[in-house]
């Protein structure tokens, strides 16, 4: 069988104050291309299909067109919530979702069987698929706790619930002659991230070890980290990336969706097929004068600005490169000042700790302090 792996879409980003739904218009349509020039019996979005828990009206019905436009192929059709998501959300599309012949799964309920989804390709060949949600946590712990596993103790830690849940649902693994997988949203140890994820759920005890997954999965479909990569596991198991890059950290990263060919009797076989509708993202520095040479029409640009520090320099370099979201100084221009032991702030005034500032910055444009002056005093008098 074929699955097209998809992940970490973000729909309803905004980069620095610019919106992207054009760009993911035409991501999600490269996406829909591929899947038609591929032909594939199933495709996976694993999570994170928004980029924020209350997306816009705009952006819902972006998804749900994508959705349907990737059903519309002949693929059944698996998303699952991600970090980024709301669970209970996505899980109030699923009337829409059943109806349009899609499996969605916002977050993990009380019917065990509901995370596990089965199927038959159109050549007969039979495959089952464990399809788990992101869970904080807290909801980890319930989880377990509602599946009847061994004790779930408060001290336990998050890969260890995790791994709990995934033997259970992997239980009918065992059966012979079916292609087993498994989708879900989550960290693993050693994977590399891509520069845009949520720090707070991807480090901070929620990575998790690739041995929670079963030896005899055919396939692991992960979502989360957004740099397209394989993980050493007992497995075939791989995160697909986000096929955009969603931060500046993320402008080396190829964006791709992941084909893969599996069976039975055959190893997963995986293809990266390139996302190139997005506009790029790139990190340039230099001088007024060296950045007035730069030619990046169909990319955003951070601009590490190789000046000194004064009023009105932001607006030159956007006068210069209209794509700019991002303009600071270049931490090489900056004093080196470790070691140096900080000002006394006992006993000194507000205009001289603002003089220190002003000096660790290196700005010395004439009228700065008298207009701080004029600043203090004027909200000084007005307390």
């Amino acid at each position: 069988m074929r699955i097209l792996h998809t992940s970490d879409w973000h729909v309803g980003k905004v980069l620095k104050g610019r919106n992207r739904f054009e760009e993911h218009t035409r991501v999600l349509a490269q996406v829909i291309e591929i899947a038609q020039a591929e032909r594939p019996d199933l495709v996976i979005v694993a999570g994170d299909l928004y980029d924020t828990a209350a997306p816009t009206a705009e952006s819902t019905r972006l998804v749900t067109r994508a959705l349907s436009a990737l059903r519309k192929t002949g693929a059944r059709v698996v998303a699952i919530g991600g970090n980024h998501d709301n669970g209970q959300a996505l899980d109030a599309l699923r009337p829409w979702a059943d109806a349009a012949g899609i499996e969605l799964r916002g977050s993990v309920r009380e019917n065990l069987g509901d995370l596990l989804i089965e199927g038959t390709t159109a050549a007969g060949e039979r495959w089952r698929l464990v399809a788990l949600p992101f869970l904080s946590q807290r909801y980890a712990v319930r989880a377990a706790e509602m599946y009847e596993l061994t004790e779930a103790e408060a001290n336990q830690t998050y890969a260890d619930l995790m791994a709990r849940l995934i033997a259970k649902l992997s239980e009918p693994f065992a059966e012979p002659g079916v292609v087993n997988l498994v989708t879900a949203h989550l960290t693993m140890v050693g994977a590399s991230t891509g520069g845009g994820e949520r720090e707070a759920h991807t480090i901070m005890g929620y990575a998790v070890p690739a041995t929670v997954f079963p030896p005899n999965a055919h396939y692991v479909a992960l979502g989360h980290l957004h740099r397209a990569q394989r993980v050493i596991a007992p497995c075939p198991t791989r995160y697909s990336g986000s096929p955009l890059a969603v931060d500046f950290g993320e402008e080396e990263n190829v964006c791709s969706v992941a084909v893969v060919d599996v069976s039975t009797d055959r190893a997963a076989q995986v293809r990266d097929v390139p996302v190139t509708s997005a506009l790029t993202l790139r990190t340039v520095r230099g001088t007024l004068e060296q950045l007035a040479t730069v030619n990046l029409p169909d990319a955003w640009l951070r601009v590490l600005v190789r000046e000194a520090p004064r009023p009105g320099l932001r607006e030159d370099v956007q006068e210069l490169l209209p794509n700019a979201l991002e303009v600071r100084i270049d931490p090489d221009m900056l004093p080196d000042r470790a070691g140096a032991r900080s000002a006394q702030r006992a006993g000194r005034s507000p205009r001289e700790l603002f003089g220190d500032y002003l000096d660790s910055r290196g700005n010395a444009e004439d009228g700065v302090r008298e207009l701080f002056d004029e600043l203090y005093d004027e909200v000084s008098s007005n307390q």
